[in-house]
């Protein structure tokens, strides 16, 4: 049985002829920069997650980029990220000319350790980024509490979040994106929303950021030649954008498939020692982007998994104290020792809105077998 990691395929033969009605409107239109449909995607998307306004970027880089700058984060100014990640996040903040401050993370989400966030704290901090990693989100409200007392603001990266929930009281859910200052996404094709090339968003609720972001995005410009601060060129193209509202329709029903997915998995992994699941913390409802276990033998497993045909990932070999391009913020190997740990063990197993029970069946009979 071959079992790809990701199955994009099924995806979009299912929605085809929606995507081929979306982009034709999109190519007869001509309006192929901020036309109607990235405009009207905008407002969908950040009402689908409770947000007043969206801001349409390239990539999910440039969101969080973008919103430190409209935060006034430059240079010597420092802002906490967790250092398990993808290293966007960091680069993000190295952008601004700003210095990332790496924090550990837990053991059981994979989220940044918010009892280690306090000591990463200095005069020059002036954010948080919270990542909401695997589709998880991490443990906001103890954030909020803590950037409330160090007068800090809070971008959260959902880069792998779209449509996760947080518990903000016993009847009060709040998307990811929707829970702090401001929400940054990524439509990477591989993600729950994911667009067929590149492309990021913002959402917020202060206007005055908002329009911030609307000039960093688009050259700075108040109107069409007139620049007013510098900016650049990070726009979502309308083609994305129709895609993008297509697939939009679909991602409640997709997440939801992708959650019973992973309660197979952990009803299969439940009795064995050998395996640690992902572990739902009750104040989130994971949207599951990846599936990741612990297994000690991670790469012979991983080998193993790929002789029989199975897709497999590793997010994220290593933490980012531990990344050649910060050599130079002095990180050496026992900092942090959570996240080495994970990075040695973790392995994430195929995962997606079209991935049968007798598929998850066979992966976790291969990965048991083996162990």
């Amino acid at each position: 049985m071959k079992i790809p990691f990701l199955d994009l395929n099924s995806q979009n033969k299912i929605i085809k002829e929606e995507i081929d009605l979306s982009l034709g409107k999109a190519i007869k239109n001509c309006d192929f920069i901020l036309g109607k449909q990235e405009i009207s995607f905008e407002k969908e998307f950040a009402g689908y997650c409770g947000r007043k306004f969206g801001i349409g970027v390239n990539s999910g880089t440039d969101a969080l980029f973008f919103a430190l700058l409209s935060l006034g984060i430059g240079p010597g100014d420092e802002v906490v990220v967790p250092v398990f990640t993808y290293i966007a996040t960091a680069f993000a903040v190295t952008f601004t000319g700003a210095r990332p401050v790496f924090v550990d993370i837990e053991e059981n989400t994979y989220n940044i350790d918010v009892n280690k966030i306090e000591e990463a704290i200095t005069k020059k901090t002036k954010a948080i980024i919270p990542v909401h990693l695997f589709g998880q989100p991490a443990d906001m409200q103890p954030i909020s509490k803590i950037a409330r007392k160090y007068n800090l603001k809070i971008i959260e990266d959902a880069a792998q979040a779209h449509g996760a929930e947080y518990k903000i009281s016993e009847n009060n859910w709040k998307k990811a994106g929707n829970i702090a200052d401001i929400g940054c996404f990524s439509f990477y094709p591989t993600k729950n929303l994911g667009g067929f090339g590149d492309g990021g968003m913002i959402i917020c609720d202060d206007q005055k950021i908002f329009k911030k972001l609307l000039m960093l995005r688009d050259y700075g410009r108040k109107s069409r030649y007139e620049h007013v601060t510098l900016g650049y060129n990070s726009r979502l193209d309308t083609l994305q954008a129709a895609i993008l509202l297509v697939k939009l329709k679909y991602l409640e029903k997709w997440n939801m498939i992708r959650r019973k997915n992973a309660k197979v998995y952990n009803c299969l992994f439940k009795n064995n020692p050998k395996i640690i699941s992902p572990f739902e913390a009750d104040y989130a409802k994971s949207v599951y982007h990846a599936y990741s276990v612990r297994v000690k033998n991670r790469d012979k497993v991983r080998e193993y998994l790929g002789e029989k045909n199975i897709g497999t990932m590793i997010y994220y070999p290593l933490p980012l104290h531990l990344q050649e391009v910060y050599r130079n913020l002095g990180g050496k190997k026992g900092d942090f020792p959570v996240a080495e740990r994970v990075s040695e063990q973790i392995i994430s197993l195929p995962m997606h809105p079209f991935l049968k029970e007798a598929q998850i069946r066979y992966i976790a009979k291969q990965i048991e077998g083996f162990l």
